[in-house]
């Protein structure tokens, strides 16, 4: 997901670049109250022309004319993205926003998007309609705003006047995406940032909307009936495939004998969909399912971390709207989300014990799960509580399956940057997103962290 962009915007030469930002001063309050939706929404704003165009001394410095919008005052968002109308383009540039906070009226700094191209269905899926999906960047979690700023700078070419500027994707747009309202029954609300809270251990880390595995501990109330995730048959377990045993020159990677002694771990609390407000009338009606889960791959959503988690929902919000909406997908890509309290989240729908396919790592979404853990992990660790949530899926889920969390299996690609078409990839059964796709993500702090999640997950089956 996510090839790195340098966070140094360099020297730059245009005016265009430098538009004072006492332009289109903050609204009062109540303007801003009343300009929200309470059930959220999506304003989508072209990019232009930034400058008078031509070949003035800034538009060859940047390779091509910059694209963006002015600094401008916009109804309330907490999300913003960019997208573009061919799904296929590669975006050769630099995108970058700024935003407004609705409280103080301070303006970020410039802040790097990256392109969204990992993350995604398979090259032959007919997910969202398939012509119809755009590209687009990673999602930037920003809170409570009310103005943006944003620019594209084309690279690649040449300063030379005679060189070919690269080209920018056509339909460039900005997304802000407002989250909406949480539903009543999060009031109560998921904890904090636990750093921050002293007392965390000893109260529910839970979202009383979650589905409650002990409906007798008085530490963890049961969810309110409507909003429990429905029991749902357990799928049977596979017989032994052999072409998912691990070669034997992986001596380390335990064979899997789930068939022969079944493993199996606790079904962890997990916050539905309805938990956390996914308006179920965005999405495409019905479902698609794989046959197995052979691979949970793991994820960061590049959304930032300057979150605490009783924001945690609205971001689930506005990142599925994002991935519907603005990406034209047909669900929230990623089956769970993990926040960096340890609260784990229904992502896609379909049911959260059987073989849901995602749109969460090209090539491989077939037999295997995606779970994202919300933040940034580029070089920043993850919080212990976030990692041993992210193990207790694993090993939960998994064993469902008759997968051993320390062991390896094989998928079949269906196209990527990594693996071509038809190509047979050894994986870890618990693998980072970069296993099977070119990408950074995980993150480095986050991918350093799977040894950890393996180990534990399997302990939990009791291997």
């Amino acid at each position: 997901m996510r090839a790195f962009l340098a966070s140094s915007i360099g020297v730059v030469c245009t005016a265009a670049l430098a538009l004072p930002l006492t332009l289109n001063p903050p609204p009062a309050r109540a303007d801003r109250a009343a300009g929200a939706d309470p059930a959220g929404g999506t304003q989508s704003l072209p990019l232009l022309p930034l400058g008078g165009g031509g070949l003035n001394r800034g538009a060859v410095m940047s390779s091509g004319p910059v694209q963006g919008v002015a600094p401008r005052s916009v109804r309330p968002f907490s999300l913003v993205g960019v997208v573009w109308d061919d799904a296929s383009a590669r975006l050769r540039g630099q995108v970058q926003v700024r935003t407004r906070a609705a409280d103080t009226g301070a303006w970020s700094a410039w802040r790097d998007l990256e392109a969204l191209d990992d993350d995604a269905p398979d090259p032959d899926s007919s997910e969202g309609g398939g012509t119809r999906r755009r590209g687009g960047t990673t999602p930037l979690w920003v809170g409570d705003s009310d103005g943006v700023q944003a620019r594209v700078r084309p690279s690649g070419g040449s300063r030379l006047l005679a060189a070919q500027p690269a080209r920018l994707p056509s339909g460039l747009r900005l997304e802000l995406v407002d989250p909406g309202r949480a539903p009543a029954t999060l009031s109560r609300s998921l904890t904090t940032d636990p750093s921050s809270e002293p007392g965390f251990e000893s109260s529910s880390s839970e979202d009383p909307a979650a589905s409650a595995e002990a409906p007798g501990d008085p530490e963890y109330p049961s969810a309110p009936p409507e909003l429990q995730q429905p029991p749902e048959p357990e799928p049977s377990r596979p017989a032994s495939d052999p072409g998912t045993q691990p070669p034997r020159e992986l001596p380390a990677e335990p064979p899997d004998t789930s068939a022969a002694r079944p493993h199996t771990a606790p079904r962890p609390r997990i916050v539905t969909r309805a938990g956390w407000g996914a308006d179920e009338k965005l999405r495409e009606k019905g479902h698609r399912y794989t046959k197995t889960v052979k691979v949970a791959f793991v994820h960061h959503t590049v959304t930032g971390n300057a979150y605490s988690c009783s924001q945690a929902p609205s971001i689930m919000r506005s990142i599925y709207r994002y991935h519907v909406q603005s990406m034209k997908w047909r669900d929230f890509g990623y089956n769970f989300a993990v926040d960096k309290c340890g609260n784990i989240y229904e992502g896609r729908s379909g049911g959260v014990t059987k073989a849901v396919q995602g749109a969460h790592t090209r090539g491989f979404n077939t037999n295997s799960m995606g779970i994202a853990v919300i933040g940034t992990y580029s070089s920043k660790k993850p919080a212990a509580k976030a990692v041993k949530a992210v193990a207790k899926l694993t090993a939960w889920k998994l064993g469902l399956f008759g997968k051993n969390p320390r062991g390896t299996t094989h998928l079949k690609s269906a196209g990527g940057n990594r693996y071509k078409k038809g190509t047979k990839a050894k994986l870890r059964v618990i693998s980072g997103h970069r296993d099977g796709y070119n990408t950074e993500c995980p993150g480095a702090g986050l991918y350093g962290k799977l040894g950890t999640v393996r180990s534990t997950a399997a302990r939990l089956q009791g291997r």
